[in-house]
């Protein structure tokens, strides 16, 4: 089935059932056009919270789904594949890290959204690379914190809040694989280029950076400058939203590697228009989580979302 005759049965399906597609920045660009709503972790997690649809497809990966199921629990929330995890999340293995917040008595525990539902059991509050400075900076300055599983994030917030957070050794393998040595070539072919960069991506990468943010923090940033010319180091889904905002200004992608390849992310890239399709039509691939877990993991995501709002952070 092509992907025009997809979208049109996807919407009769939409409409037929109450439901509603949830897409992150880094899906495909048909995906992000036929979905209801695209946005970064944050935004898709206050999407899924005020949501009254009965079914949420969520076009993104596991933890996402999962925390769209704790906000929504009425909601039946579908994942396209379930293979769709995430490296991040998985460097932090729930018993390893209960583990390590052992090994580190009095500690507050802050949680990056990219992690499963069992550890953000173990967290005082979750963050995203949007909120993160807000929510660190809502603890005393004495406040002694564990912060994980993206090493890179944490180190980048120490920096620029002067904590000493102690760090879980995890990262994302999209963001940690881009080389300073490949960008300081890319800015010397084209000098009047602005780098952008996630906080996902190592230390000697974010020095060179003109801007690090969030996903829709890089939107922002490079729809509102003046710049004409852009290195972006991140996923390369999120071209499509920067040339929508941006036809006439030119965005070049960190290549993950010496052939240029495409920086994409391996899960995001498991979900199809087929696979969105076959999962609403059947109700297949359902997120489920107990009830203790969804009470217990919507404790820090809902402070999270509280001090987004105080901050009116979206």
């Amino acid at each position: 089935m092509d992907n025009m005759l997809l979208v049109k049965k996807i919407a009769e399906l939409k409409k037929k059932k109450n439901a509603i597609i949830l897409a992150h920045f880094y899906q495909t660009s048909d995906i992000q056009d036929m979905a209801d709503f695209v946005g970064d972790s944050l935004a898709l997690a206050q999407q899924a919270e005020k949501t009254d649809a009965d079914i949420i497809v969520f076009a993104g990966v596991h933890f996402m789904a999962e925390t769209a199921k704790a906000l929504n629990p009425n909601s039946k929330v579908l994942l396209p594949d379930l293979e769709a995890g995430c490296s991040l999340a998985e460097s932090a293995p729930a018993d390893k890290f209960k583990d390590f917040l052992d090994e580190h008595p009095g500690h507050k525990v802050i949680s990056y959204i990219n992690c499963t539902a069992a550890l953000k059991t173990m967290t005082d509050i979750v963050c995203t690379s949007s909120n993160a400075v807000q929510i660190v900076e809502s603890y005393d300055k004495e406040q002694k914190i564990i912060f994980g599983p993206d090493k890179n994030l944490g180190d980048y917030i120490n920096k620029i809040t002067g904590r000493n957070m102690v760090l879980w050794n995890g990262t994302c393998e999209v963001h940690d694989i881009l080389e300073a040595e490949k960008i300081v070539e890319m800015k010397i072919q084209n000098p009047e280029a602005k780098l952008v960069a996630h906080p996902e991506c190592a230390p000697a990468v974010l020095e060179l950076a003109d801007y690090v943010g969030s996903t829709s923090g890089i939107l922002n940033f490079t729809a509102n400058s003046d710049n004409q010319n852009f290195i972006v180091a991140t996923e390369s889904g999120i071209l499509h939203q920067m040339q929508k905002q941006s036809p006439n200004k030119k965005f070049i992608i960190v290549p993950s590697d010496e052939t240029c390849s495409c920086n994409d992310c391996p899960y995001m890239k498991l979900i199809t228009m087929q696979k969105i399709y076959d999962c609403l039509l059947n109700e297949t691939n359902e997120i489920t989580l107990t009830e203790d877990v969804i009470s217990k993991s919507l404790i820090p995501i809902n402070r999270m979302l509280e001090i987004s709002r105080k901050h009116k952070i979206i």
